[in-house]
């Protein structure tokens, strides 16, 4: 090889490697943290939570529909009303 194709090929093999060593340190951050005891406590408490809101949206939404049906059901009956 000439002198001048390897010179192009340096940064191409720079960027390279330095592309897969933060990959590496990535993936072996993501490891570290996912077997921490503590962010899988933290992380099963926040699904509680998280479920337990869900429920509570769910039942505040069924009580929003049926006053909504509450006052849909008055006001046809006063709508309906003879004058």
């Amino acid at each position: 090889m000439d002198p001048g194709s390897v010179g192009v090929l340096i940064p191409i093999v720079a960027i390279a490697t330095w592309g897969a060593v933060k990959i590496a340190t990535i993936r072996s951050n993501a490891r570290a943290v996912g077997s921490d005891p503590q962010t899988t406590r933290r992380l099963e408490a926040m699904e509680d939570e998280i479920g337990s809101l869900r429920r509570e949206l769910s039942e505040a939404q069924e009580r929003i529909d049926f006053t909504e049906r509450l006052l849909t059901q008055k006001r046809a009956d006063r709508l309906d009303a003879p004058q």
